[in-house]
């Protein structure tokens, strides 16, 4: 919630200073959605097993298998 916030803050002090044109809306588009997009990525990969990204265990399981005596 923290690392949201500060990044809001930011953009808006971002585009406090800046003109409104198309170029500067769009730029800030794509920097929103790249900040949004890492969040996304950091909060999916935290767990691996789990969620709209999920990989398989089996790979892990038939490596560990050979292991257990």
């Amino acid at each position: 919630m923290i690392l949201v916030s500060w990044l809001a803050i930011i953009f808006a002090s971002f585009s406090l200073f800046a003109d409104n044109n198309a170029t500067t809306i769009v730029a800030l588009g794509i920097f929103a959605l790249s900040a949004s997009a890492s969040i996304f990525l950091i909060l999916e990969l935290s767990q691996p097993f789990t969620g709209l990204m999920m990989i398989s265990s089996e790979p892990l399981r038939s490596a560990l298998a050979p292991l257990n005596p």
